[in-house]
Order: structure tokens, then sequence, then C-alpha cells
């Protein structure tokens, strides 16, 4: 069975209550196992137009567990501190 990666183009608007969704998130994360690949840091831009504000990528074991992490109430309540603090985009996919 393939890894699993959850992806996120983060745009930060309110870095305050942001930095509360980074706790609960901190904590999802480590229950559900996810190794943390990309967590802010540096981008360029190689080709296209696309300038992301903060990349997070975190490897899971299959999608199946990337989307138990996802659903679960420890990430729902992350989701729900973030509300307004950001823009989010996430998508998961199958990867090596």
């Amino acid at each position: 069975m393939p890894s699993a990666y959850v992806i996120a183009d983060v745009t930060v608007t309110n870095p305050e209550q942001y930095a509360q969704y980074r706790t609960l998130s901190s904590i999802a994360i480590e229950r559900h196992g996810a190794e943390i690949c990309v967590r802010g840091g540096a981008t360029v831009t190689l080709e296209g137009d696309w300038t992301p504000g903060r990349i997070v990528v975190l490897k899971f074991p299959n999608l199946a567990a990337a989307q138990a992490f996802y659903d679960s109430p420890e990430y729902r309540a992350a989701r729900a501190a973030r509300e307004g603090a950001c823009v989010m985009r996430m998508i998961a996919v199958e990867g090596v």
C-alpha cells in the first residue's frame, strides 16, 4: 500500500490565532503518527506563478490514515481554532 501525503498551502492572516492552531494541530499530528516532512521554510518558485505562503507536508502510512487524521476529534479542534486565522488549501495524495 502506498504512503499518503497531506499537503497544505497556507496563507496566514492572523498569526496570533494561527499559533493556537499550530499547537492543536501538533497534538493531532503526534497522535496520528504523521511524519512532518515540511513545516514552513523558504520557498523558491521554479515555474509558473505560484507563490505559496506557508507549505506543510505530512506523511502517513496510507490514504486511510491521512483521512482519519483529518477527521479526528483532535484535528477538528485544530480546524475550529484556525477559523479566520488563515486561508487553507489542503489535499491528500498517494505517493511513495
